[in-house]
């Protein structure tokens, strides 16, 4: 494990090894980010002490409406980033390695006493980091990715108490990653030195140095490709100081990271976006978004009327520091329309008080074009119902286009809040979530999908041919009883439901928990229903009855599969149907 990083002590030893820190002057052409954004030119004197107040602003800031984003130009760097609540850590070279930082760019718990179970809503990526220790924690639970980093060391993913992550894409891990306590992770395109430990579900797709498939005992499910991907868009600087937003190509049966030598895909400049801050008007970014523009989301929180409308293809609309879309008055905070090739990348999206039907919209319904040779994606795209203040919505995310790709999501009725005040905005009639996903849309496909705590079923499957690659699901906690939670039928809501005239469906590497605190008694027949069909196909499955037992998930996959339940807490089944002779 590595040793609790204290900053002034990794300084000395960088500044012992003769890397310090030389002054120089900001490049002429940064474009005005607004002030909760710190570019970063190599030995920027004040840069280790802004990212410090702001980490002591954000550590225990769970629930604030600051964002942050620390954006580092290429070059060397000398830093100790500790990062908080609602902040990202971004590179801005072309490739990772262009922008080296010898130190740390790391999470902790220490906050909450070594617990990482709500470390949530903070990001890095696209940077080379030389730990002078040789190792480095990130220590999340969900919405915290870890993208396009290339770390010379081991990587812990926990603090010592639980955690329960977890996402890493595109990156190279020199060292050991150590999962220690993370229940669940999900590992992506990447290169690893090795992986060590394993609790629940742990999944490697197209990843170099992966452990051998072995679910369930230890859990690990290990797939050779990834069928269709296109990495998250990302701001650079190139050599001639212009800013770009780089659009990665697509990729299909990949395996490894993308960045190895010169990365194929499409530069935008950056001055064919509109950079947004909270206060631009809405009309005015659906204006630019028709006339052709891009849209760039400085950190901070959009309270949205109406939706924001992606009409033309290959748009990107990209989020700095977890910008974060508010709808007010029951609106639609994204709608897409049925065009190839857009990407919607680094957003949260909260619901407000009044009633939204659907928080984003990916196609009006009864889409019919399609979309293989250019998908819409979706990537780091985060959902809340609730938490911070009363939110209500009837779905979060419903997806009608056809051939979009979702690289990782998190769509969260909150289970916890803001005690601020004493007052904490969940509660079964308080904060109302139906549904989290809904696809209707033929072929889509979703790597690391985690869907928590809704009212209704979690995720709802209309489309044809939709794949999910890890599937993370905590039950709703609160229904006050079995009538309650699902009227006139004994059943329960499923945390997976594909519906019965689907014909082809694939998800492998499904996590679904219950935990029933206001009524241990409540029995969910059925983690995941499906339609038997012979090309549904489910795989390496677990269910848990969390909190010693509180409450019984009956079977795995219908009626497959033993009870999780008090005295049998997790329970797994390798595949749905089982195979025949």
């Amino acid at each position: 494990m590595p040793q609790r990083h204290d900053r002034r002590t990794i300084l000395a030893g960088l500044a012992a090894a003769g890397i310090a820190p030389a002054t120089t002057r900001a490049a002429p052409r940064d474009p005005d980010l607004g002030p909760n954004v710190l570019i970063v030119d190599p030995g920027a004197p004040h840069a280790q002490a802004t990212a410090d107040a702001w980490f002591v602003q954000q550590e225990k800031a769970h629930f604030t409406d600051r964002r942050y984003a620390i954006l580092l130009k290429p070059g060397a760097h000398a830093l100790d980033l500790n990062v908080g609540f609602f902040t990202q850590v971004a590179g801005l070279g072309l490739r990772p390695g262009d922008v080296a930082v010898a130190g740390h760019v790391h999470a902790e718990a220490d906050w909450a006493k070594g617990m990482a179970l709500v470390n949530f809503w903070r990001g890095v990526e696209n940077m080379a980091v030389r730990p002078p220790d040789g190792a480095d924690r990130w220590a999340v639970s969900q919405a915290a990715p870890y993208r396009r980093m290339h770390l010379s060391g081991d990587l812990a993913l926990d603090d010592g108490g639980w955690s329960s992550g977890g996402f890493m894409a595109d990156c190279r891990i020199d060292g050991t990653i150590r999962s220690g306590s993370q229940q669940q992770w999900f590992t992506r395109s990447s290169r690893i030195g090795a992986w060590q430990g394993a609790n629940w579900n742990m999944m490697f797709m197209g990843v170099d140095g992966a452990p051998a498939t072995s679910f369930p005992d230890p859990p690990y499910t290990t797939l050779p490709l990834v069928p269709v991907i296109r990495e998250k868009p990302f701001l650079y600087v190139a050599d001639t100081g212009g800013w770009h937003i780089f659009v990665p190509a697509l990729r299909r049966d990949a395996r490894g990271v993308s960045w190895d030598g010169v990365p194929p895909g499409r530069s935008i400049p950056l001055a064919d976006a509109i950079i947004a801050r909270p206060d631009t008007p809405v009309a005015a970014m659906n204006r630019a978004l028709a006339a052709g523009r891009h849209l760039l989301l400085t950190p901070g929180v959009y309270r949205l009327a109406e939706p924001l409308r992606v009409m033309r293809a290959g748009t990107v609309v990209l989020g700095l520091g977890l910008a974060t879309l508010l709808a007010e008055g029951g609106a639609v905070a994204m709608t897409i329309a049925d065009v190839p090739g857009v990407s919607i990348a680094g957003l949260l999206f909260d619901a407000g008080p009044v009633t939204s039907p659907v928080l984003m919209q990916v196609g009006p319904r009864n889409s019919r074009a399609g979309h293989a040779a250019d998908p819409t994606l979706l990537a780091d795209l985060f959902f809340r119902v609730g938490g911070a203040a009363i939110g209500n919505a009837e779905t979060c995310v419903e997806i009608n286009s056809h051939h979009v790709v979702a690289d990782h999501l998190w769509i969260w009725r909150a289970d916890h809040g803001d005690r601020e005040g004493g007052r904490v905005h969940v509660g079964w009639d308080e904060s109302r979530g139906e549904q989290g996903l809904v696809v209707n849309g033929d072929h889509v496909t979703c790597y690391g999908l985690f869907v928590e705590h809704f009212r209704r079923a979690q995720t709802v499957w209309n489309g044809e041919h939709g794949r999910t690659y890890f599937y993370q699901n905590e039950l709703p906690y609160d229904p006050p009883g079995q009538a309650a939670w699902r009227a006139g039928s004994p059943r329960g809501w499923p945390a997976y439901s594909v519906a019965e005239h689907v014909r082809h469906h694939r998800a492998v590497g499904m996590g679904v928990y219950a935990n029933f605190t206001a009524d241990p008694s409540i029995v969910l027949a059925s983690a995941v229903e499906v339609p038997r069909a012979p090309d549904v196909v489910i795989e390496h499955v677990t269910t848990i009855s969390l909190g010693g037992g509180k409450g019984v998930i009956a079977h795995l996959v219908n009626d497959a599969g033993a009870a999780a339940r008090p005295g049998a807490i997790r329970q797994t089944l390798r595949r749905y149907p089982e195979k025949r002779p």
